[in-house]
């Protein structure tokens, strides 16, 4: 039989095997790369996450863009939970210019990025409710553009609803996600640019929505398998919807008392709005969106 640690115990359904208990799904544990689940932190525990997200091809050129986030996570209660993190990144794009997005080759080796704080809380359990309901808010500033390498200032507040379903005695789960993202944006100037080429300086207003549903399956102690979908698109003051993707991929995810590790692969799928001039793939949005991203979460828990 495993044995956790004090802050690892949650209530979550614990199926019971031939060879004794096995490891479920517990409160903080990422099944999924980018969708979320919706069971809180334990009280007291804390967390220490480490995300790694591969942004990979536009379709011409090189690009390839790697973004950093270390974020440590707190339970303040069994329900509430706060987080602060910070953001880094690498950029590596030659080969292609795209009016208004990528003004010029860049290559970051590493940098400093951004920062964020966040909450959540928990307002059904999926333990112990039919259904398990939390609510997030992060707020975000960024300092470099994550596209195009150059400077700009972004302040972001992302809120999110979060569900989630044990099935089969937890061996199958289930979660949905509805977000929304709203970004104030200030570009700084870029000297001896081309005259007829665009990059407005005048700051901007933002809006993103997100929707996500994923299903994760426990094929063996301490292991999962899952899949996941998700769809965004993004709205600009000047211009109305400028973007819109459908993302979906799977996801290799090994969870200890200690620590877990998740690793997704999600490509592109399908995708709208905004193209840039010469683009081959007509049918992927790939002016701020990748063809696919590769992104690799480890979490150790105290």
């Amino acid at each position: 039989m495993r044995t956790f640690s004090r802050h690892r115990l949650s209530l979550v359904a614990a199926s019971v095997l031939t060879l004794g208990i096995c490891h479920t799904a517990t409160a903080g544990e990422d099944l999924f790369g980018y969708v979320k689940g919706a069971e809180a932190m334990p009280k007291e525990a804390i967390e220490l996450y480490q995300k790694v997200t591969l942004r990979n091809d536009k379709g011409q050129g090189t690009y390839r863009g790697i973004n950093y986030e270390t974020e440590l996570e707190y339970g303040v209660t069994d329900k509430f939970a706060v987080s602060g993190s910070a953001k880094f990144m690498s950029l590596d794009t030659s080969g292609l210019i795209i009016d208004g997005y990528l003004p010029k080759e860049k290559n970051i080796g590493f940098a400093t990025s951004g920062a964020e704080v966040g909450l959540s809380y928990m307002f059904l359990s999926p333990a112990k409710d039919d259904i398990g309901l939390s609510m997030t808010a992060s707020l975000d500033y960024d300092w470099i553009d994550v596209h195009s390498g150059q400077d700009k200032d972004t302040l972001s507040l992302d809120v999110g609803l979060q569900t989630q379903k044990y099935m089969l005695e937890g061996e199958l789960i289930w979660v949905g996600n509805l977000g929304m993202e709203s970004t104030y944006a200030d570009r700084a100037p870029i000297a001896n640019l081309p005259e007829d080429f665009d990059w407005s300086t005048d700051p901007e207003m933002e809006l993103e929505l997100k929707m996500g549903t994923g299903l994760s399956y426990r094929f063996a102690p301490n292991w999962f398998i899952s899949a996941e979908v998700l769809f965004e698109t993004e709205f600009e003051t000047e211009i109305g919807q400028e973007r819109w993707s459908f993302f979906a991929g799977p996801s290799l995810h090994y969870g200890s008392a200690d620590w877990w590790a998740t690793l997704t692969w999600l490509p592109q799928l399908s995708g709208g709005g905004e193209q840039y001039e010469g683009q081959k793939d007509t049918s992927l949005h790939l002016i701020e969106k990748t063809e696919q991203e590769v992104r690799l979460k480890v979490a150790f828990n105290f």
